[in-house]
């Protein structure tokens, strides 16, 4: 198990690395903020049906980690991490790999806080101590301004969804 990396302080709150017990509480913060960013809540229902039997065995195994912060023992706020195959590219030319930052929640009334940006720092100090150099994430509108103001820039991608 990897030591929690950096220094930062979370005050009273406690943060503590991701574990398989925590599968509802990452499918509903991940519901919740895509609700939130005007997803259409039947979708999201399918959509927490299939995550959370992929989220078990990522989580179990490791493949999905990262970290939650507890205020009087209960979760107020999570990040998800993976590392995913990526080819060399530009951007990191010598790494077959990229971090990916997913399901950044913070309970509405814990926001306004700086613990989004906390939870980024923690994230790129993980990325960090596990030798990834480059890291994406897909922004909501909400939390664009966050990432960027920790230096994140926009990137060209696009998205289509083809049909079955």
């Amino acid at each position: 198990m990897h030591a929690i990396p950096g220094n930062l302080d979370f005050g009273a709150l406690t943060v503590r690395r991701l574990h398989p017990a925590d599968q509802a509480m990452i499918c509903a913060h991940r519901e919740a903020m895509f609700l939130e960013a005007g997803g259409d809540p039947a979708r999201l229902r399918a959509m927490t049906t299939h995550f959370g039997p992929w989220l078990q065995p990522r989580l179990a195994d490791g493949r999905y980690y990262g970290f939650a912060l507890l205020d009087a023992g209960q979760p107020i706020a999570a990040i998800g991490l993976m590392a995913i195959d990526w080819p060399p590219h530009p951007a990191h030319p010598e790494q077959d790999q990229r971090g990916y930052v997913l399901n950044v929640y913070v309970e509405p009334s814990h926001r306004r806080r700086g613990l989004a940006s906390q939870l980024m720092r923690l994230a790129e100090a993980e990325f960090g101590q596990r030798g990834l150099t480059f890291a994406v994430l897909h922004a909501t509108d909400a939390g664009r301004p966050v990432y960027q103001g920790l230096g994140w820039m926009a990137t060209a991608e696009m998205a289509k969804p083809l049909e079955r």
